[in-house]
């Protein structure tokens, strides 16, 4: 018989110590977590749609604000959203930078590739959210 709160047996089971927040520190953090999705989600949505480009500027604050304020979820379930975002844009830029070739090829498969990178962002940016507000952490 096995155990599902095991997490040898169960990989999506944390088994990492998990800090108790008061309840101001969590609201805060969840706070922060929440304008950082929503700058996240503004620069995924645009970067999908023509003619709407979100200003980098939007994921350059909040980048900084999850760097920033990362050291304050840690050791909590929230600690690994930040972890998830700050992933997530690594993960898109680099593979921005290395489809970059394609646009010289001709235009179409640069923009085929740079569209399937920012729907992968925009579903790691919706994923991550719901499972924040579900008090869920994210895999990392």
């Amino acid at each position: 018989m096995t155990d599902s709160a095991d997490p040898r047996v169960d990989p999506s089971v944390d088994s990492r110590p998990t800090v108790l927040l008061d309840p101001e520190r969590e609201a805060s953090l969840r706070t922060i977590g929440v304008i950082s999705y929503v700058l996240h989600a503004i620069v995924a949505i645009g970067a999908l749609l023509p003619g709407v480009q979100a200003s980098i500027v939007l994921l350059i604050v909040a980048v900084i604000v999850d760097l920033v304020k990362r050291d304050d979820a840690a050791g909590t379930w929230q600690a690994s959203h930040f972890s998830w975002r700050l992933r997530s844009v690594l993960w898109c830029g680099i593979l921005y930078i290395v489809t970059i070739p394609l646009w010289f090829l001709f235009v179409l498969p640069g923009w085929i590739a740079w569209c399937a990178i920012s729907i992968w962002f925009l579903y790691r940016i919706v994923r991550g959210w719901l499972a924040m507000n579900d008090r869920r952490p994210m895999p990392v």
